[in-house]
């Protein structure tokens, strides 16, 4: 009777090895080729990072948040009540990124992660007639035209910049105020897809998910960049789904998922992926979708808003996506090598979805395999897992995203970390985790 949880636990820390010298070659073998041809464009290959030994004002903080977690975590994910756990787990989740980005200092670590030249907050001046901008926004994508926007602005569609357009224009102006929308929204990414884990699976796996939701590696880089608030975004549209094809209130929830998706879109084209993850989500409840397939007209409907608006407003996004793909290969896109980065960028997601997830998405796979029915909680949920790994993986191949998917694929991580509710003995597992985030913020400064 022991054999078979003594096994289990062994081929976990096959995994988790397996995993670890992935990060091992694409260090080894990323520096051999930045040193000496030059063509990575990162300091501390297969990160976008500096080796930076350091501590700052977070530290404390994001050490005692560590051993909160790792000790009453557990726990208190069983005992609570659901809406508690919700609260708890966005209040934990804001405190450990908070801590996190603190480590390097406000100004460094917060009030100037959006201010820096490639970034979102330097445009702001130009978008004074956001319509007229919108009409021009693609004759300004690619490199050599008149005042070309700068690396992010041009790499993404316009409701990322926007976004901090708005805030400016709300008074909350300044790198500080946007780092910490960042942080703020991009945290609620943990609860929303507890609710979707629990309406799509069970609630007892969602519990099991919310310490690792909270303590997850990722942390680091959701403070404060905004694909932490891109990933926010994705994820409540896949919550909103889950909650209307297993809920009562169908219409409303499929509405706001539409809506949501199509934002997500507009913020990144290559979270337009998540639809695939939204499929998944229509196949788990394809029994209510059936009974009620009226549901995918709100769900489209919502969808088409921001397309729509932004369309109207003079934005064309696939031209847009042409000329982004034109900018790209005009940038170092075109000089970093694909067969370095097409496995070194899952060297990068190892380190940000940390071991526990890796030996979750081990034990998810095994579920998957061994299937008697695909109504088991365990089963569902390891078909989402599945489904997000997927969507990663597609983007991997797409050769569009080289170097900085520690940063760009968070959306996709968030749907990765659910995994570890398959884990037992979550404590050491959590401990694991906390330990690789505390060593990546305080041993590198990961700057994008």
């Amino acid at each position: 009777m022991t054999r078979a949880p003594h096994r289990a636990r062994s081929a976990d820390l096959y995994a988790v090895l397996a995993a670890a010298l992935l990060v091992l070659l694409a260090v080894l073998v990323g520096r051999h080729l930045q040193d000496a041809y030059r063509v990575l464009f990162v300091h501390w290959p297969p990160l976008f990072a500096d080796w930076d030994p350091h501590v700052g004002p977070g530290t404390p903080a994001a050490v005692l948040v560590a051993a909160a977690v790792v000790a009453y975590g557990p726990n208190l994910a069983e005992r609570l009540p659901w809406r508690g756990l919700l609260a708890a787990a966005f209040g934990a989740c804001l405190a450990w990124t908070w801590s996190l980005a603190l480590v390097d200092g406000w100004r460094r670590g917060v009030a100037g992660r959006l201010t820096s030249p490639n970034e979102y907050l330097t445009v702001i001046g130009r978008f004074h007639d956001i319509p007229a901008t919108l009409r021009d926004f693609t004759h300004h994508i690619v490199s050599g035209t008149p005042a070309p926007w700068p690396a992010h602005i041009a790499g993404h569609p316009p409701a990322a910049t926007l976004t901090f357009v708005l805030l400016d224009r709300v008074g909350l102006s300044g790198g500080g105020w946007a780092g910490a929308w960042c942080i703020t929204v991009g945290s609620s990414a943990c609860v929303a897809v507890l609710v979707a884990v629990r309406a799509l699976a069970a609630e007892r796996l969602a519990r099991r998910a919310a310490p690792f939701l909270v303590m997850a590696p990722a942390a680091v880089w959701v403070g404060a960049s905004a694909d932490g608030y891109f990933a926010a975004v994705a994820a409540w549209a896949v919550a909103l789904l889950a909650l209307a094809v297993t809920g009562r209130s169908m219409t409303g929830w499929a509405a706001g998922a539409g809506l949501l998706y199509g934002l997500t879109c507009y913020l990144s084209y290559g979270l337009t992926l998540f639809a695939l993850i939204g499929a998944a989500v229509l196949v788990l409840g394809r029994r209510r979708v059936r009974a009620r397939p009226v549901v995918l007209v709100p769900l489209v409907a919502g969808a088409a808003v921001v397309p729509v608006v932004f369309t109207l407003a003079g934005f064309d996004w696939s031209e847009g996506y042409r000329l982004l793909v034109t900018r790209y290969y005009q940038g170092v896109g075109g000089t970093r090598p694909y067969g370095y980065w097409v496995w070194a960028n899952l060297a990068c997601t190892v380190v940000v979805i940390g071991p526990a997830a890796v030996a979750g998405l081990r034990r998810a796979g095994a579920a998957l395999l061994r299937r008697r029915t695909t109504d088991s909680a365990p089963v569902r949920l390891a078909f989402l897992v599945a489904v997000a790994l997927v969507a990663l993986l597609v983007a991997d191949v797409s050769g569009m995203s080289k170097a900085e998917t520690e940063r760009i694929w968070l959306p996709f991580a968030m749907w990765l970390l659910p995994a570890a509710a398959f884990l037992p003995r979550p404590r050491v597992w959590l401990a694991a985790q906390a330990l690789l985030a505390l060593l990546v913020n305080h041993l590198l400064f990961t700057g994008w």
